[in-house]
């Protein structure tokens, strides 16, 4: 069988898999999860395949046109390149992960098979965005994911919580895709095709009339897609959906499809140094303003969700200084940890009691009682802060280093100015990264809330997951040497001053922390032996930090408890703008909502009062008109031959005055 017969397949076995779940998976429940799981994994076996055969030489490429359309021509085509090939790896092994986990997670779930089927739908919408050679096929996968983000992010949509959450997420996303639909069609009609190679030969021989106008409007749509600032506030609340879903959203579909989407066309944003800086800003902005969230949110879903939102700023900080090969690599290992990640979080949902935005503070003894989710977290949460010889270390300094590269002047792909930017913000999101990871840790399993009732052992089937990710979550940093052929050649090792730069701000940011959840016990401690209740303590932090509200499944909440949080800490005055996400959602409420609302108020008052009285006065007026003539109608013969009669008269009468007016001129 053919490269390319095997890559068709790749994003063709789940959406089969999503068809018959979505058509037998009430009639034939026994059908379920093996029409959930073995599409997913025969594409991941598949995309291994495609990768070896690609074997990080030329891009695989063939086309065939899909329609003529007159103008520009749509082709049904595939663009394999290296990223590509790794990347629809990814996809695959997390999405059948998530799969797999999701049997035992959502086993009580009445809607389990239309979940299923929705996550082989989006599963297959990020592959076909992965292999995609044209860019309106690729829009397409794109347009798919967002209307399955949609659905499974309201999946307990008799929440309001819920609800509101799967509109944002999808109206948010919607804002940024308009601009972007605008510059896929310019960037088309400046090189006349929508196919990638074509449009990249065009770039390369300078041939785009608007560089930086389509560059822009492509970035609106990768701020929206993978929630970069100022489009990223549909993310943290995006988390009311289902714990597998935010896994999947956050590791490996979705947010991922902005940055690559960047990195398969960065020839394009770098023929515009201007849109280089802005990306720059853009993701110095995302990754600091994040990671300062991130330390003061409650739920450990939020924390994770802000993270995710940082680490993005990561790739798109690398992409800004012409680095593509460290962003996609940063994808990947984040990838692998953030997926294992949050679903070690569902585990720690399960064993905790709670419903599945669980607060931290009311966490107790779980390190204990679920020592896989502990043992796997902990390493997940080390590559997250960048400590070596983690998978994050080595993909994070390989930002760094881009971004050292081009500030110091040895590159000449982008402005120094992007690369100082970007570097100053790593540094320091390292720091805060490490120190938000540490709190995580700290709270969810040396906390000293109320403890939950022990529920038992955890499904082998959402344990055994976390062992499979924790292998990539490891070893995967030291496995970018040999692959280094899939990263156009790139060795990808870091460098003495970023690594001591990295990793110092990493280790401040944790001792930082850790002695500041050591001096906060201490002092919760000697408030108990006083009296006073730390319990109050921990209610007035939960009062202060928002918190969605979930369905709850079998398991009834857990009071607040009285763990100490190091994020009041290391924040102070600032812990309460950043708990509720520096107030973005308020400012848009009133430069945006409030006056539509306001606009869409003026228009039904007009419609209503204004358009709708000149209707009814029409109505009226004829109506009374109608009236008259109906008096005029008595049925008296002999008054409507009166009437004929004096009618002839006039009009005798009046034709003799004209007659003598006439003769008289």
């Amino acid at each position: 069988m053919s490269t390319t017969t095997l890559a068709v397949l790749v994003p063709l076995l789940p959406f089969l898999g999503a068809v018959a779940g979505l058509l037998f998976g009430r009639t034939a429940p026994g059908f379920v999860r093996p029409l959930a799981i073995l599409p997913t994994l025969g594409a991941a076996v598949l995309a291994v395949l495609v990768a070896f055969r690609q074997g990080g030489g030329p891009a695989i490429s063939t086309a065939t046109e899909l329609t003529p359309t007159g103008s520009v021509p749509i082709d049904l085509s595939l663009y394999i390149d290296g990223f590509a090939a790794l990347v629809a790896i990814l996809v695959g092994v997390v999405a059948t992960c998530v799969q797999l986990y999701s049997t035992a997670y959502l086993r009580e779930d009445p809607r389990y098979p239309s979940y299923a089927a929705l996550v082989s739908l989006f599963t297959s919408a990020m592959l076909l965005v992965v292999y995609s050679g044209d860019l309106m096929v690729l829009l397409v996968g794109w347009e798919v994911m967002g209307i399955c983000s949609y659905f499974l992010v309201g999946h307990y949509w008799e929440t309001e919580a819920a609800r509101s959450a799967s509109l944002k997420a999808f109206l948010v996303t919607k804002l940024g895709d308009v601009p972007f639909l605008i510059g896929l069609f310019a960037l088309a009609t400046d090189a006349g095709s929508f196919q990638i190679t074509k449009i990249l030969g065009t770039v390369a021989t300078g041939g785009l009339d608007h560089p930086t106008l389509i560059a822009l409007l492509l970035l609106a749509g990768v701020a929206g897609k993978s929630a970069q600032f100022p489009l990223h506030t549909w993310l943290p609340d995006a988390m009311a959906g289902p714990t597998p879903v935010s896994a999947l959203i956050h590791a490996a579909t979705m947010v991922a499809a902005g940055v690559y989407f960047i990195a398969r066309l960065l020839p394009v944003f770098a023929a515009s140094r201007a849109a280089l800086v802005v990306m720059a800003v853009m993701a110095a902005v995302t990754m600091i303003g994040s990671a300062l969230a991130a330390l003061a949110q409650d739920d450990i879903k939020r924390v994770l969700a802000y993270s995710t939102v940082g680490q993005l700023g990561y790739m798109t900080g690398a992409l800004a200084v012409g680095d593509r090969s460290a962003a996609v690599f940063h994808l990947l290992s984040h990838g692998a940890f953030k997926a294992l990640l949050f679903l070690g979080a569902g585990v720690i949902i399960h064993a905790a009691g709670t419903n599945s935005l669980a607060a931290m503070s009311r966490m107790d003894g779980l390190s204990k009682r679920i020592p896989d989710a502990f043992w796997t977290m902990t390493l997940a949460l080390l590559a997250l802060a960048a400590i070596p010889p983690f998978a994050g270390f080595f993909s994070k300094e390989a930002v760094l280093v881009a971004a050292e590269q081009t500030a110091t002047g040895h590159s000449e792909f982008a402005p120094s100015s992007a690369g100082w930017v970007v570097l100053v913000a790593g540094v320091l999101t390292a720091l805060l990264t490490a120190a938000y990871a540490t709190r995580l840790w700290l709270m969810a399993f040396r906390g000293r809330g109320a403890a939950a009732p022990d529920h038992g052992k955890e499904p082998l089937a959402m344990t055994g997951v976390l062992w499979l990710l924790a292998i990539p979550t490891v070893g995967f940093g030291l496995a970018a040497g040999p692959l280094a052929d899939w990263f156009d050649g790139r060795a990808l090792t870091p460098t003495v001053v970023t690594s001591v730069l990295g990793t110092g701000a990493a280790v401040i940011g944790v001792m930082l922390t850790y002695a500041l959840w050591q001096r906060a016990t201490v002092k919760a401690a000697a408030g108990a032996v006083v009296g006073v209740p730390v319990a109050v303590a921990a209610a007035e932090s939960a009062a202060e930090t928002p918190e969605v509200a979930e369905v709850t499944h079998d398991h009834p909440a857990v009071p607040a408890g009285s763990a100490p949080d190091p994020g009041r800490a290391l924040l102070g005055p600032l812990h309460r703008h950043a708990a509720d996400g520096f107030h973005l959602d308020a400012v848009y409420d009133r430069l945006f909502v409030r006056p539509v609302r306001a606009s869409a108020s003026l228009v039904r008052f007009l419609d209503r009062e204004v358009v709708d009285t000149y209707v009814r006065g029409a109505g009226t007026g004829t109506r009374l008109f109608g009236s008259l003539v109906r008096r005029a109608q008595t049925g008296n013969v002999q008054s409507y031959l009166s009437a004929l009669l004096a009618g002839a008269v006039v009009l005798a009468i009046a034709t003799a005055v004209l007659a003598n007016v006439n003769a008289g001129s």
